[in-house]
């Protein structure tokens, strides 16, 4: 793996697994660390298709994004948006429209240290290290302010993340003040693990166990999140039916329902 700046390696712990890293071994790169591979390897147990969903998540990032572009969004916020790897969402947006605005946040030091060396030429992308639970702190961070505009709409993205925010947390809350920060024409996109068998229970505790955070929420639990917007068709359902660009099968595999996403409208 790539040297990281000093200071950076000190805030580093390879004791217990990430979040951020240990999505990046399911994308099968390289930024990670076998405390990472060995959490994920756990999950495989009851999850064999893992790394599959997290195709399917990345897939849906970049439908997600392109469809908000298509309805004029050109700024975007990536709350904890993980290590940069293959079809970031600055790479779909710019891809679409070159003039779209990106921050990432994450609370990860890794992601500020290789998003600066990705991004080093982008001055349209930012990375900023914080904890999306701050919404305060994110929405009044000097990146943040420089490159989104909030008097015009704004992408809100909470892509698989949502779903390691413990209940006494307030997911909701936070969610709610996001959006209350950016005005009607946003656009919400949130992907959310789902209890949708008993596989899914399963894994939920082994995620609780073996990284802290993992809440498996029912269908209902993660729709009520876009309470008080316009959700565009389908709806909320399994990843691989949001706007699929090709067939579908008629049968989803427990993996394809492990998690399931949506994207709303602020009226």
């Amino acid at each position: 793996m790539a040297k990281q700046p000093d200071e950076w390696n000190s805030a580093i712990d390879t004791t217990r697994p990430s979040i951020a890293r240990a999505y990046d071994v399911v994308l099968n790169g390289k930024d990670n660390f076998e405390v990472d591979r060995e959490f994920v390897a756990e999950i495989v147990k009851v999850v064999p298709e893992i790394y599959d969903v997290a195709t399917y998540n990345r897939q849906i990032l970049g439908r997600g994004v392109r469809f908000m572009v298509d309805q004029g969004i050109t700024q975007f916020i990536d709350l904890g948006s993980g290590l940069p790897t293959v079809e970031n969402t600055h790479q779909v947006a710019q891809r679409a429209e070159p003039g779209s605005h990106v921050v990432y946040v994450d609370n990860d030091p890794m992601v500020l240290a290789h998003g600066r060396a990705l991004l080093a030429e982008n001055d349209r992308t930012a990375v900023v290290t914080s904890d999306l639970r701050d919404p305060k702190a994110i929405l009044a961070d000097p990146a943040v302010q420089r490159l989104i505009d909030f008097d015009r709409p704004v992408g809100v993205m909470l892509v698989g993340i949502l779903h390691h925010l413990h209940d006494d947390e307030d997911p909701r809350g936070i969610v709610e003040a996001y959006m209350a920060a950016v005005p009607s024409g946003s656009y919400l996109f949130v992907t959310h693990f789902c209890d949708s068998s008993q596989d899914s229970r399963d894994a939920e505790k082994k995620f609780l166990a073996l990284l802290g955070t993992g809440r498996f929420r029912t269908v209902e639990e993660i729709t009520s999140f876009f309470d008080g917007f316009e959700l565009v068709e389908p709806g909320v359902v399994p990843l691989p039916l949001w706007r699929p660009e090709q067939p579908v099968p008629s049968n989803l595999t427990v993996g394809q329902r492990l998690m399931y996403g949506g994207i709303a409208r602020k009226p």
